[in-house]
């Protein structure tokens, strides 16, 4: 017994130092405060908890004393939960998700962010053109619970009055609520179906793309296209953006799928998944603020010049945020 006292003692005495300013810095660093650690102390702390590692490891080897191989077991917990563990406050991972990780998820779409784009502006297009030729279309584009009786068989005073009346203000909280749904909805499965090679979600773009188009020709044929764009700027600059991002998702899932390059399939679509989740993300704020402009904003701002800045200043800013240049992110 004495003897393993005497080892016990002699091996604490060589290494205790360490360990006693591992425990310091533990406390001094622990509850989100590693704010107060210098540099050096950063650099020390692995190498110190390392250390502590291989005195825990020699102390089981050699049989030294329970007490002593439990403070190392404590000891060796705490710090590996420091060094390895993630400390980031909620506050802060939201910060780095809005100032970093949403803009440069978007930024590496940039490829299928232009494909998604264009389906959606050929698609437009296309439904312009099919209602301009044939009011027969508007009815087979679009759904009967999204017309809210603005088709062709409405008088151009009832069209009118849906871009500037606000007596249903009570309603709005309601309706934004459901345009929210319908537009989330939308752009998840767009993106949630993108492993299908992609071709869901190309026509769920497609789709909302027709239905902008052929809204687009009815009031054009009354001449209220002007009035219109108004209407629509105001909300549509951030929910088509949203749409179109989350088609830009959907798409790098579904070539991923398709075509996984040198690496093995699962490897290659968890990658994948990592930039296009964190892109969805961002895609389900945009959607918020989209539905709360839709439902609230075009309902109370009746100018045409007001509508018109607002949705001038949204494409400005999205654009900046997304694309515009920034600070390399500090390591």
């Amino acid at each position: 017994m004495t003897a393993l006292t005497l080892r016990s003692r002699r091996f604490r005495v060589e290494r205790e130092a360490d360990w006693r300013r591992l425990e310091a810095l533990l406390a001094k660093g622990e509850g989100g405060r590693t704010a107060g650690l210098s540099v050096d102390e950063l650099i020390a702390l692995p190498l110190l908890y390392r250390a502590a590692v291989s005195s825990l490891s020699v102390a089981r080897a050699i049989s030294l004393d329970a007490a002593l191989i439990a403070y190392l077991e404590g000891l060796v917990t705490r710090a590996y939960f420091f060094v390895y563990g993630t400390r980031a406050r909620l506050r802060e991972r939201l910060v780095r998700f809005f100032r970093i990780d949403w803009p440069a998820a978007i930024r590496a779409l940039w490829r299928e962010t232009a494909v998604s784009a264009a389906i959606l502006t050929i698609a437009a297009l296309a439904g312009y053109l099919l209602v301009s030729r044939d009011a027969d279309w508007y009815g087979a584009i679009m759904p009967g619970e999204m017309t809210q009786g603005r088709d062709p068989t409405a008088t151009t005073a009832f069209l009118k009055s849906v871009l500037y009346d606000a007596h249903q203000q009570k309603g709005l909280s309601v309706f934004a609520t459901y345009l929210f749904t319908h537009n989330a909805q939308i752009a998840i499965l767009a993106f949630a179906l993108g492993f299908a090679f992609c071709l869901p979600t190309a026509l769920l773009v497609a789709q909302n793309g027709l239905g902008l188009g052929a809204l687009t020709a009815l009031y054009a044929s009354r001449g209220l296209l002007p009035q219109l764009s108004g209407w629509l700027f105001i909300h549509g600059v951030t929910e088509l953006l949203a749409t179109i991002l989350a088609g830009a998702a959907g798409f790098r899932i579904g070539w991923t799928v398709m075509f996984p390059g040198p690496r093995a399939r699962l490897d290659a679509l968890a990658a994948a998944a990592r930039t296009a989740g964190a892109a969805m993300a961002g895609v389900v704020v945009m959607l918020i603020i989209a539905g709360v402009l839709e439902g609230v904003g075009r309902q109370l701002i009746l100018d045409d010049v007001a509508r018109w800045t607002i949705g001038a200043m949204s494409l400005v800013l999205w654009l900046a945020y997304f694309y515009g240049p920034r600070p390399a992110p500090a390591r």
